[in-house]
């Protein structure tokens, strides 16, 4: 039984708001202490003893906080990351982390990676909520399942940077902490609704692909052929009547 390109659109927006839901989950970590966003949190990692870090120090979306997203800094866009410490610390970091960018914080390629994925980031989820919206588009027509596919291509696209900008920047700071003796780990929420949000994302590219290639409606079919059938039998008529005529004059 053919699968019709309406429920492939509603199927579709299922797993584009899903996807939407675990950005969410990230770009308002450390907002409220409430589970799990008190969890979610790119790293964490002992920054104990460094000028102006808390002893424990954990990145997020727009925060850098101590323990349990708590005791955050103030929001900033693309925040550095080494905004978690003072500008030329007396007791440094982990010295690849060290540089002249941002108020002489950071690195210029921790600086840029993470810049990068931040503002990428945001483009993808401006084109999922489009997406989403012109999903219900989706379901009255096949050219709205194509347009639907074409801007979550793009958000796919965009959030495959991002996500991939992010995971590098906080994998190599993680290697940075522990190569100089202290204590790191992945967010396992953040890294998990991430990669969760990617991978529904591209379920729901394919399946609003596969809603504009969906069977066509019952009916359809048949008239074309029969019209064709139709033309041709005519045709034939035509020849044969033709035929007799210079035969038998």
């Amino acid at each position: 039984m053919a699968i019709s390109h309406t429920a492939f659109s509603l199927i579709s927006m299922i797993f584009l708001a899903g996807s939407l839901v675990m950005m969410w989950f990230v770009i308002l970590s450390g907002v409220t202490h409430t589970s799990p966003l008190s969890q979610t949190y790119f790293l964490r990692a002992n920054t104990d003893g460094i000028s102006g870090a808390r002893p424990i120090s954990q990145w997020t979306y727009f925060y850098v906080c101590g323990d349990s997203n708590t005791d955050c800094s103030a929001p900033h866009p693309a925040p550095a990351v080494g905004s978690a410490w003072d500008g030329e610390p007396r007791r440094a970091p982990p010295a690849e982390l060290l540089g002249g960018y941002g108020g002489n914080t950071t690195s210029f390629g921790y600086w840029y990676m993470w810049r990068f994925g931040w503002v990428f980031y945001l483009i993808a989820l401006f084109f999922a909520v489009l997406a989403f919206f012109f999903g219900f588009v989706a379901c009255c027509s096949r050219l709205g399942s194509a347009i639907s596919g074409l801007i979550t291509l793009a958000a796919l696209i965009f959030y495959t940077i991002a996500v991939s900008l992010m995971t590098a920047t906080f994998v190599k700071m993680r290697n940075a902490f522990i190569a100089d003796s202290r204590e790191a780990e992945l967010g396992r929420w953040a890294f998990g609704f991430s990669w969760g949000a990617w991978a529904a994302l591209l379920i729901s590219t394919v399946l609003f692909c596969l809603g504009r290639r969906a069977n066509k409606p019952d009916g359809v079919g048949p008239r074309r052929t029969w019209g064709r059938r139709r033309k041709s039998t005519h045709s034939r008529k035509s020849f044969d009547g033709r035929r007799v005529k210079e035969e038998y004059p």
